[in-house]
């Protein structure tokens, strides 16, 4: 603006050269605003999950009022195809719900009178009467959501690194450039104010930090964003980091590696009569009773469709069984103490009995008249993909270990049919936060995956703290990570995104810090004297712009990751 104050010869007009390096900085600014708007898609989608209203009945009619205005104990429609509009329970009809959207799982699921609806998920072709339980910020989607811009705005430890070195970076920069236009004056073709201005304004442009300044935050927001939609949800953003150093998974039993309810496994009927007419004379006495073992029974029963006959002079002998009288026929259900009693020979099925003893499960006899009738086996049976998961986690060089509360016989039995090498059994919470030490020292850093609320304490304790997001309110809050799905799979999609997005960290790390050490002293003139080459400032701006780009881009390839066991 004043060239007055230059030497004559060095009074050159630069607009060409400031409009360009403002378009294409600008132009950079455009397509990296573009590329992090879709760093948050996942909150967009989890957003985009709430419906806008709900059909509520007010008196004899159905009206239709804004989600927003829903109050807990509100009766609403939920009819085919619509989105729940809050977290509920079914009040009447039956129906399959889609809940993929919360919980990664593509089955649907199917719901009656008194089962739990996610506010979010999609109702199937039945209609539903329902009863708001939680509204507004309380529902499961308002949390998720929170959940996962608590993660996206964490800060790594990773992080720390590039502050140090970011806290040195721009003094040094400013300092090469000084350096720079110095050596040109001194050393640089006439006109050296010129040569020495071009050069100087060049390497502050290129040095430009922004690529180092994104290289972290983008990552890591795509990543939480990924893992929502595979229904891993970080509650501590840090985890992302610890899960990739993590050495050894410790995994509870109840509710983790099984279903958590104990399920008829075996029924071998050994009468001549049709084993459903059996089952079904069984069911009817085990409906007096509330024990465990009696509802997988009743439950058995009911899922075969039977009808129960009535069960008359119920009787129940302490710590052996039960008996009753069903269609005039004496009917006894219990151990080999009460089939001693009533006379029948277990002869025939020690073998069997004794094999699934073995396996862990509880086993017991039925005996009509006096003559045994059937043999029975109760167990939690195995999660359907708990031994995919293990051998998942064991093929990514992860030592897994099981710590239970339960009897070391039935822990062995999982054990071996899931190919687990360490077991601690029949531990307190107490016992389980010493196994966890013990796994800490012996094969360094811990992360346990639990569900109860006595998994709440080790939970706490293992370096990280994996919930399965079925489980109790309690354990899911002392956790780092909760899986909405309860599916052990999400444990290897976690760890999956743990590892990815820290590589890919690293991955904008090196090229930020890589650019920067190539290009400064391109921009510097070091190929000047042999080449004779100079980078103008539009090329230099450029260079900033296409880095910048290229880290968000990277991040970018995120969204694909994490799915595969």
């Amino acid at each position: 603006f004043t060239p007055s104050v230059l030497p004559q010869g060095t009074r050159v007009v630069y607009f060409e050269a400031a409009a360009v390096i403002v378009t294409l900085i600008l132009l950079g600014r455009w397509f990296e605003a573009r590329a992090k708007g879709q760093t948050g898609a996942a909150i967009r989608q989890l957003i985009g999950l709430q419906p806008r209203t709900a059909m509520v009945r007010q008196g004899s009619d159905w009206v239709e009022v804004p989600v927003a205005e829903l109050k807990v104990g509100d009766t609403f429609l939920l009819q085919p195809g619509a989105r729940v509009p809050t977290d509920a329970k079914v009040v009447s009809g039956t129906s399959r719900v889609d809940e993929s959207m919360i919980t990664g799982e593509p089955m649907q699921v199917s719901k009656e009178a008194g089962d739990a609806l996610t506010g979010g998920s999609v109702n199937g072709h039945g209609s539903l009467i329902c009863e708001a339980e939680r509204v507004g910020d309380d529902t499961t989607l308002a949390q998720i959501i929170r959940m996962v811009q608590q993660a996206q705005g964490a800060r790594l430890p990773i992080q720390a690194l590039v502050d140090r070195v970011t806290l040195w970076f721009v003094p040094a920069v400013i300092a090469i450039a000084v350096l720079t236009v110095i050596v040109w004056l001194i050393f640089g073709p006439q006109p050296a104010l010129s040569h020495a201005l071009v050069v100087g304004v060049s390497v502050l442009i290129i040095a430009c930090p922004c690529a180092m300044g994104l290289a972290t935050p983008t990552s890591i927001m795509v990543g939480t964003g990924r893992a929502a939609e595979l229904g891993v949800l970080f509650r501590q953003g840090d985890a992302l980091q610890s899960l990739s150093s993590v050495e050894v998974v410790a995994v509870d039993k109840t509710g983790t590696l099984t279903e958590g309810q104990p399920a008829l496994t075996t029924f071998h009927g050994l009468g001549e009569g049709d084993e459903d007419a059996m089952l079904a004379r069984i069911a009817a006495v085990e409906t007096q009773s509330e024990h465990p073992v009696a509802r997988a029974v009743v439950e058995r029963a009911k899922a075969s469709g039977l009808t129960f006959p009535e069960a008359t002079e119920l009787e129940i002998h302490a710590g052996r069984g039960i008996t009753a009288t069903v269609e005039g026929k004496r009917v006894a259900i219990g151990n080999a103490a009460l089939m001693a009693q009533e006379g029948a020979d277990l002869k025939p099925v020690e073998t069997e009995a004794t094999a699934l003893s073995d396996k862990g499960q509880t086993v017991f006899f039925a005996a009509q008249d006096g003559k045994l009738i059937a043999l029975l086996a109760v167990s939690d049976p195995i999660r359907p993909t708990s031994a995919a998961a293990i051998a998942a986690l064991k093929s990514r060089g992860l030592k897994i270990a099981m710590i239970t509360g339960d009897a070391e016989k039935t822990a062995q039995a999982v054990a071996r049919s899931l190919a687990i090498d360490t077991v601690v059994a029949g531990v307190l919470p107490d016992g389980k936060m010493a196994a966890v030490k013990d796994l800490r020292v012996t094969y360094g850093r811990v992360a346990f995956v639990g569900d109860g609320i006595n998994d709440a304490p080790v939970l706490a304790e293992a370096d990280v703290g994996i919930a399965i997001g079925t489980g109790t309110d309690v354990a899911i809050e002392t956790a780092d990570v909760v899986l909405m799905s309860g599916d052990l799979l999400g444990v290897v999609h976690a760890f999956n995104l743990s590892r990815q997005t820290l590589r890919n960290i690293k991955e904008n790390l090196i090229w930020a810090f890589g650019y920067n050490t190539l290009l400064i002293p391109v921009a510097a003139g070091v190929l000047y004297p042999a080449f004779g080459v100079l980078l103008s400032p539009g090329l230099a701006a450029g260079a900033m712009a296409f880095s910048s780009v290229f880290v968000v881009g990277n991040a970018l390839r995120l969204r694909r990751a994490g799915g595969g066991a």
